[in-house]
């Protein structure tokens, strides 16, 4: 029996928050008994699969298959859990994200009203921690030195977009321009959107389709996300070479300029001079935006940690982008290396 809409969940040891994302669900103004969800799980080693296994049996009114992803990588996921899905429409969600009630039904309608092959809405990025530090990643994953024009996380306009978080698909587009890659560990929502545009689909981003997006609680997890990131944007770039933005090719010729300086200095030492420029109007850059996003949100911790979390997405994001294109044309195979 085909459904109007099945949501898909990759998902791996999410034991404290895959519960929400299904209550968030169960809340949904769409009806329920035209949805299905199914969820790739990379064979959690916590307490995710008794969960779903429990929540499932709680609440018999919403349909939850799951469905074993081995590979333990997000593309995989995805794809096992469209070819076990029966909707018309397929809703990606995340383990981490929580729709709002309305989500699916504004996602319908947008594919409606626009014609569009996908739509998808904006992020309402919360801190996953308590602290002044989290509260900063969370600050800086939705301004424009973090994000960029990333229109998603910056609260956007509607209209065509390059590409929009989860998405909400015909499923008759999948099936023409086919699944996700599954050699990108990462962006390959992004490399799946570019596909769609170029066979003549519609990409739409609608406002008013939100959910809210977790972000990283500490640097060192949010330094492995984006060198994660950078490294396979490379990889999804020189296949679509024509697909690069300017906001990502900022951080790795930032890095270039000043290990160039910092290597010229040596010979010729005004370079050094050059380089303390580049980094103090970074530093008065950042250090700005922090503490206008300081007196915007009244949290004096912003003044510190919006510097320190934009620098780690930056630099990790452009480090991953280097590394990734340095092993690209040093003929390096792609490591299958999980978040």
């Amino acid at each position: 029996m085909t459904l109007r809409v099945s949501v898909i969940i990759p998902c791996f040891n999410e034991e404290r928050t895959i519960a929400q994302v299904l209550e968030a669900l169960q809340r949904q103004t769409f009806p329920l008994a035209d949805m299905e969800v199914v969820i790739a799980d990379g064979m959690s080693t916590d307490g995710t699969r008794r969960v779903i296994q429990a929540f499932a049996g709680g609440h018999p009114g919403l349909a939850i298959r799951l469905v074993d992803n081995p590979a333990r990588i997000i593309p995989a996921a995805l794809n096992r859990a469209i070819e076990q899905a029966r909707g018309e429409v397929i809703v990606r969600l995340d383990a981490h994200a929580l729709p709002h009630p309305d989500y699916i039904e504004r996602s319908l309608q947008a594919l409606e009203a626009t014609g569009a092959a996908n739509a998808g809405g904006i992020w309402e990025i919360q801190p996953s921690k308590k602290g002044w530090l989290a509260r900063s990643i969370a600050a800086a994953a939705a301004h424009r030195l973090g994000a960029g024009d990333a229109r998603y996380r910056t609260l956007g306009k509607a209209g065509p977009a390059d590409t929009v978080p989860f998405g909400a698909f015909r499923r008759e587009w999948l099936e023409r321009i086919g699944l996700f890659d599954e050699s990108l560990i990462s962006n390959e929502d992004y490399e799946l959107n570019v596909r769609l545009r170029r066979a003549g689909g519609l990409v739409w981003l609608d406002p008013s389709i939100r959910s809210v997006y977790f972000a990283r609680g500490d640097l060192p997890a949010l330094s492995r996300q984006y060198a994660r990131y950078g490294f396979w944007k490379t990889r999804m770039l020189v296949r679509n070479v024509d697909t690069i933005r300017w906001r990502q090719a900022l951080p790795p010729a930032f890095i270039l300029a000043a290990s160039a300086l910092a290597v010229l200095g040596i010979f010729w030492h005004p370079a050094w001079a050059l380089l303390g420029v580049q980094w103090a109007v970074y530093a008065m850059a950042s250090g700005c935006a922090g503490a206008a996003e300081a007196v915007t949100r009244k949290d004096l911790g912003l003044l510190l940690g919006f510097p320190l979390a934009i620098w780690t997405m930056h630099l990790s994001w452009g480090g991953g982008f280097l590394w990734g294109l340095a092993t690209w044309l040093l003929g390096g195979r792609d490591e299958r290396r999980g978040a």
